[in-house]
């Protein structure tokens, strides 16, 4: 029986440039969330989302929000 010595997993047949690398890194970078003003007291909040400040969604008043003491 012939013993042969093979590597038993995958080896790149050449060496990935730093280029194509990071190229297919492109669309790993993180980016800001998308964030629109309240209509009714100017905060930043996320879109389609309760205002925290006001209590308001879409110019009208949804939640009714308690003044911190």
């Amino acid at each position: 029986m012939m013993k042969l010595d093979i590597q038993m997993f995958a080896v790149p047949f050449r060496k990935v440039s730093k280029t194509r690398k990071r190229m297919r890194r492109s669309h790993n970078a993180m980016d800001v969330p998308g964030m629109t003003k309240c209509p009714t007291c100017g905060e930043v909040i996320k879109p389609h989302r309760v205002c925290t400040k006001c209590g308001s969604y879409k110019g009208k008043k949804v939640v009714e929000i308690k003044e911190a003491e």
